[in-house]
Order: structure tokens, then sequence, then C-alpha cells
């Protein structure tokens, strides 16, 4: 993607984000996005086919980051020399969220939180497959990791419901402590 392209789809990120704190998803329209980012609509649909598949490249965008298998240096947290153990994972996705707050909580409000709640699980679900020795044996594999993905996604929504003052290592190191996690 060259640099036009790249600063075209910053600006409807940006224009998204900032229509997603004002409005629900269902009520943002297409036209609304194209005024708020100042492009037409054929640029629009040159990046994104529907307002749909914008919220999964925005989510597809903050989730990779934050699955990231290599973690950079960022501004609120460092876990780039850490051993990328599950709980630095989950602290840092934590730090991620509260770093992105704004973002987050618009993308959480109204319907478009069911879709970016789909599309998180789908990202748990991967990293908890990276860490085989939290997924109990003694079950079904899948009716422990859908117990795992569902419990850290509804804790999160806790936490972000909290206004996130818990900090982020405390909060990681007590979802572990209740699923039995020792690392």
């Amino acid at each position: 993607m060259d640099r036009r392209q790249q600063k075209t789809r910053k600006a409807i990120f940006a224009a998204f984000n900032k229509l997603l704190e004002e409005k629900h998803f269902n009520n943002i329209t297409v036209q609304e996005i194209l005024d708020e980012a100042n492009i037409g609509r054929s640029t629009f649909y040159s990046h994104f086919e529907t307002k749909d598949a914008l919220l999964k490249e925005m989510c597809t965008d903050i989730f990779d980051h934050i699955f990231s298998h290599e973690l950079h240096s960022e501004t609120s947290h460092d876990f780039s020399s850490s051993d990328h153990g599950l709980q630095e994972k989950i602290t840092h996705l934590l730090y991620h969220l509260k770093d992105n707050r704004g973002n987050v909580l618009g993308v959480l409000s109204g319907e478009s939180g069911e879709l970016f709640m789909k599309y998180f699980k789908e990202y748990l679900a991967a990293m908890f497959r990276q860490y085989p020795e939290c997924i109990r044996q003694d079950v079904p594999r899948e009716f422990a990791l859908n117990h795992l993905v569902g419990s850290l996604a509804e804790a999160v929504k806790w936490w972000i419901g909290t206004k996130m003052e818990m900090p982020p290592e405390e909060a990681a190191e007590d979802y572990l402590k209740l699923i039995g996690y020792d690392h």
C-alpha cells in the first residue's frame, strides 16, 4: 500500500472512530464517513466493500497489533524484551485496549459491539491455542477453550466498564488466578 492509500485509510478509520463515539454503528451512514473523512464514494469503496468490512478491518488492525508475536516498546508499556508468557500477552492486550479506549468504547457501543466481540473472541482463541498448558486436559479441548475465551472476553468487558481502574498487570494476574493457571 502506497503512502497516499495509507493516508486515505487512516482518514477513513479516524472518521469512523469519531462517528462511533457520537452514534451507534447502525445509525452511521457511508455518506457520513465520506463527509467526515473528506473523500469520495469511489475512494471509500476502493478500500472497503461495506461499512461492516470497515469495522472488521479496523478490528483486525487493532487485534493484529495486540496479538502480534513480536511485541515492541510503546508509550505506556514495553513487553519487547519479556518472555511473552500468557500473563504478558493478556497484560499487553489490556494496555493496548486502555491506550485506545476512545476507539474501543466507540466500537463496543451499540450494535457494533457484537461484531467487535466476535472478532475479539476469534483472536483470543488463537492466543489461548499458543499456550496449550492453560487448556485443561480433563475436559473436551474445545469446551475448555470456549470457557477460557468467554471468561476472558467478559472479564475485559467488565474491566472496560470499570473505566479500566484496575492496573492491567493486576487484572491479568487476577484473571489467571481465577482460571487456575499456574504460570
